[in-house]
């Protein structure tokens, strides 16, 4: 953004922090609760991150675009990035780091946070470049809706009723299945797959309905009221199509798309308007996202996979300078976490300080 808003990257920044928070425990054997996901129906504040994360996207993609041409030259950027953020999910899901380097064929996952992330993306920009937000509004309603109605209501190829729950009678599950095969997350379903993709788009609209706000109105009261409208009608969408992160089901997408616009006016208004210094480690980090995401992810899985004697150096570092009688197992499960996100954060303030601003 030529003229970036503060509390955007600031809210970026800790979304990206929440991440390698939840995603890098001492060990999954002791996690406190609110850092693991709801086990299927529900909302937990991990199941906040990754639709934040989409809806920031769709807020930069607002600042990004707004005054660029329709032209060949701009899609031809936005599908090189969205290629770029592909490839770099693909890398993560695929790279061992031992030879050969890559995991057998058969065991590739296809889908995953930044495949998602980049297609995610593409579509939303591409739209953002060709409708108004009256068009936009409408696709979101038009997606949210018939995603619903497919979910809960259209007869499976056998005949058999759609239900919302973890089983290949579910429509998500179902498609997965049949076209994914054993390239999935889990063996039964995949959170990143791909009919929940179509919903993970409108979670981004949202995003670049609300820079559409900021750039315009510059109102928190009016951020508010849109939040408080989201939430609502996520709440009481929940009674008939259940808040669920794994089928990024309807009622998921405005519930977080409204929490992520309340957490971002409060932001704004300390930020943007009284000009409260608040968040800056945020901020750095938030320049450098997915950079940032990708390193500690790509650390994260080397660490697990290189062996240490009988261990691995994530196991070997946890118990060697983590685990004390003192300290109970969740506790010094979260102390790693946090050790490691205070270590990105601290990556994220050099980067910025030395003014590496890495694109991708």
């Amino acid at each position: 953004m030529a003229q970036r808003i503060a509390s955007v990257d600031i809210l970026r920044g800790f979304t990206i922090a929440a991440m390698i928070l939840v995603n890098t425990p001492g060990t999954w054997s002791h996690v406190y609760a609110p850092l693991l996901h709801a086990e299927w129906h529900g909302l937990t504040p991990t199941d906040l991150i990754f639709p934040f994360f989409l809806f920031i996207v769709g807020i930069s993609i607002h600042f990004a675009y707004k005054n660029r041409s329709n032209d060949a030259a701009t899609y031809k950027k936005i599908a090189i990035r969205s290629l770029k953020l592909i490839g770099l999910g693909l890398l993560l899901n695929w790279f061992v780091p031992y030879v050969p380097f890559f995991k057998d064929v058969e065991s590739w996952r296809y889908f995953g946070v930044l495949q998602r992330i980049g297609i995610v993306f593409f579509i939303t920009a591409i739209l953002n470049l060709n409708f108004n937000w009256k068009v936009l509004v409408g696709i979101g309603g038009f997606v949210l809706i018939g995603y619903w109605l497919l979910l809960g209501f259209i007869p499976l190829p056998d005949g058999s009723l759609p239900t919302f729950d973890r089983a290949p009678n579910n429509w998500a599950n179902y498609v997965d299945l049949n076209v994914l095969g054993t390239h999935m997350w889990k063996a039964d379903y995949d959170p990143e797959g791909i009919l929940s993709t179509f919903p993970a788009v409108v979670t981004c609209i949202l995003g670049v309905l609300i820079g559409k706000v900021l750039s315009t109105f510059k109102s928190t009261k009016m951020l508010l009221l849109i939040a408080i409208g989201l939430l609502i009608s996520g709440y009481v969408f929940n009674l008939w199509f259940p808040i669920n992160k794994a089928l990024w089901s309807s009622s998921f997408v405005l519930v977080t798309s409204g929490w992520g616009t309340l957490i971002l006016s409060v932001i704004y208004f300390l930020t943007d308007k009284r000009k409260v210094t608040f968040g800056t480690i945020f901020k750095y980090t938030g320049m450098n996202a997915i950079t940032i995401y990708f390193l500690s992810s790509f650390i994260s899985k080397t660490f697990y996979l290189t062996k240490v004697g009988d261990t691995n150096i994530h196991s070997w570092l946890y118990n060697t300078i983590f685990v004390h009688d003192v300290l109970s197992n969740k506790m010094s499960s979260l102390l790693y976490a946090l050790s490691v996100v205070a270590f990105y954060l601290l990556l994220g303030y050099l980067m910025y300080r030395r003014k590496i601003f890495i694109k991708v």
